[in-house]
């Protein structure tokens, strides 16, 4: 008896120790289950808290500048000379070269990127789609100082030729070439959209004896006119935030004009300029620089809310 009773009481003693150890190991891993969640919510909430601290920091120094220049004469004036003995910092200028450079772009970007869409979501061969498409958003990749200095050197030469009148700094080289940078995203964009669209409604449209362009024409892109619509407004964001391309090819000169063959200056190129070193820290010039930056952030969001607007507004569900 005695014997069965101490086999007795070292099973119950390896049945609780198994026991122990699950607690110990559910314990643990409720804890793990708890702190997941937290520890997602902080990696989510690190783009947030960065939009908050650029809106922060431009807010501030944005009011600042206010406080010296009146809001009226910012948005309304024509003449932008921060150096000068009697400064005057009018955006306008800044305004028009930076909505000039972006509208010449789409006017390059826009075809061009809509017929490489068309082509390759309905004419293409899934052998030539393979090929060409990941070629095509290599161009993506070309660092936007090698398209400046493709502009500068290449380009504008090149224009010379057409038009004598065009200045060795202009806005129209610059356009143009950010218009080739924002291709392939357009094009990519715009693919997608387009083969997305259910093939039951080519073939619908087939079978009612529509060609392949009508099909094209009057199917698939009213059928993915959200998503190319969308492609298009990002397309103007990207090129209304470029840099690089506009400081090098388009010059510094703070031209209110809608003469393309000028030299102006955008609002990307002008924060470059000031952020160069011509302002001291603490001075009205160096306060511009986030009145501008500022203007800038409002204009990109404008065109970020208007592309969600618009891919709510035209989205089809199949």
């Amino acid at each position: 008896m005695s014997i069965n009773s101490e086999l007795a009481k070292n099973k119950t003693m390896k049945v609780r120790e198994l026991l122990d150890q699950k607690r110990n190991k559910s314990s643990l891993k409720n804890i793990v289950e708890k702190c997941i969640p937290v520890f997602l919510f902080l990696i989510a909430s690190v783009s947030i808290l960065t939009t908050v601290g650029i809106v922060y920091t431009l807010l501030s120094e944005t009011i600042e500048f206010f406080r010296r220049v009146p809001i009226v004469d910012f948005f309304t004036g024509t003449v932008l000379k921060p150096l000068s003995q009697n400064p005057q910092f009018g955006v306008l200028p800044l305004v028009i070269g930076t909505v000039t450079s972006s509208v010449i772009a789409m006017f390059v970007a826009a075809p061009i990127g809509l017929m490489t869409a068309i082509y390759l979501s309905e004419y293409a061969s899934d052998k030539v789609r393979k090929t060409v498409k990941p070629l095509l958003e290599i161009l993506a990749g070309i660092p936007t100082i090698v398209y400046g200095f493709f502009a500068f050197t290449f380009i504008t030469p090149l224009l010379r030729d057409v038009i004598p009148s065009l200045q060795a700094t202009n806005i129209l080289s610059p356009g143009i070439v950010m218009g080739v940078m924002i291709i392939p995203m357009i094009a990519s964009l715009s693919e997608d959209a387009m083969s997305s669209v259910p093939n039951s409604m080519r073939e619908g449209a087939f079978a009612l004896g529509s060609t392949k362009l009508e099909v094209t024409k009057k199917v698939v892109i009213p059928a993915a006119l959200s998503g190319i619509i969308a492609s298009f407004v990002l397309g103007i964001s990207r090129a209304i935030g470029e840099t690089m391309i506009v400081t090098i090819a388009s010059g510094s000169t703070k031209n209110f004009s809608f003469d393309i063959t000028q030299s102006m200056q955008t609002m990307t190129a002008y924060i470059v300029e000031v952020t160069g070193g011509d302002a001291p820290a603490g001075s009205t010039i160096y306060y511009s620089l986030y009145a501008v930056a500022m203007t800038l952030f409002v204009f990109t969001l404008i065109m970020n809310v208007v592309a969600r607007y618009v891919s709510r507004k035209f989205r089809e569900e199949y």
